[in-house]
């Protein structure tokens, strides 16, 4: 029998550009969190388990401000992660204090995940649309001939950038039946007029990029068997990383993706979405999503008290 998709929220990340824990940062006239929509999309589109991957040090702030309040509509489980959780032979530089990466999140929940998950940031609104199509894909796909069917949701970059400041993207290719090819992250690309630029060298030479290119918000749907590909390459990782960069290194999900999909061990179907993304990289977006949400509430999307009525 089919395990039915899990979603996993990865929230252990404190937000340094914002100033805070922006995941408990009310955006809703009733409170509600940037989450609280994200998952009332999830759970609209079928998601009934949510694994929220935390640090211990903000557990009790978390589930009050999130978990507790979502356990009535949805099965919650929290997984951590900790700089510690590391494999046999390494241990943590000392000065380290960033967390190990998105791949090493999803480590972290791999006792709640025995099958196909979807994968998000908490802090990121990703529109009803992407939740439907992901879990669809995850509900209808699995591996085939040793190949895992993988798929992401990929939004227009004229979609995802802030006036506010600088964004890191993850730029996809993709080949002519929809299949990713390769994603390549660009942790400086901001507005600049009417044009999207970027820089790889601290703003000594920019380049542009077309507004509808496509790119990464981190979600992501996986097979179960992703997890063991991922363990099994963070040895390696840390071996290559930790004598440059001991203190910031990280373990990024696509540069796995693209390691399975360059040895032709997963094929990535790139499901596209026609929404808008928003989030509060820094404070001065939250206004933007404010009144963003309360007009997809006055619109019929959302209604006014998300919890309180039936999805």
């Amino acid at each position: 029998m089919n395990q039915k998709p899990v979603l996993v929220v990865m929230a252990a990340g404190m937000g340094s550009r914002y100033g805070g824990l922006k995941q408990v940062d009310p955006v809703g006239k009733h409170g509600q969190l940037i989450i609280d929509y994200s998952l009332y999309d999830a759970r609209r589109a079928g998601f009934e388990t949510v694994v929220f991957v935390i640090k211990r040090a903000i557990e009790k702030t978390f589930k009050e401000a999130i978990g507790n309040r979502l356990e009535k509509v949805i099965n919650v489980k929290y997984a951590y992660q900790e700089l510690s959780n590391l494999p046999q032979g390494f241990s943590v530089p000392q000065g380290r204090e960033k967390p190990w990466g998105t791949c090493h999140a999803i480590l972290s929940a791999k006792p709640f995940l025995d099958g196909p998950f979807a994968v998000i940031n908490s802090d990121d609104y990703y529109g009803a649309h992407a939740f439907s199509v992901i879990y669809n894909y995850l509900n209808t796909h699995s591996a085939k001939d040793s190949v895992d069917s993988y798929c992401m949701v990929g939004y227009d970059l004229q979609n995802t950038v802030t006036e506010n400041g600088h964004v890191a993207r993850g730029i996809c290719v993709s080949d002519s039946q929809g299949n990713l090819k390769s994603v390549t992250e660009h942790t400086h690309i901001e507005k600049q007029g009417n044009k999207i630029c970027y820089t790889d060298d601290n703003g000594k030479s920019w380049g542009t990029f077309p507004g509808n290119t496509t790119v990464s918000m981190n979600l992501w749907g996986f097979s179960g068997h992703f997890l063991e590909e991922a363990e099994n390459r963070f040895p390696a990782f840390l071996k290559d990383n930790l004598l440059n960069d001991p203190l910031k290194c990280e373990y990024f999900l696509p540069s796995v993706v693209s390691q399975l999909i360059e040895e032709k061990k997963a094929v990535v179907k790139v499901l596209h979405s026609p929404d808008k993304w928003y989030g509060v990289t820094y404070k001065a977006d939250k206004p933007t999503v404010v009144n963003a949400i309360a007009e997809m509430t006055q619109s019929g999307l959302y209604p006014e008290n998300l919890w309180n009525s039936s999805i």
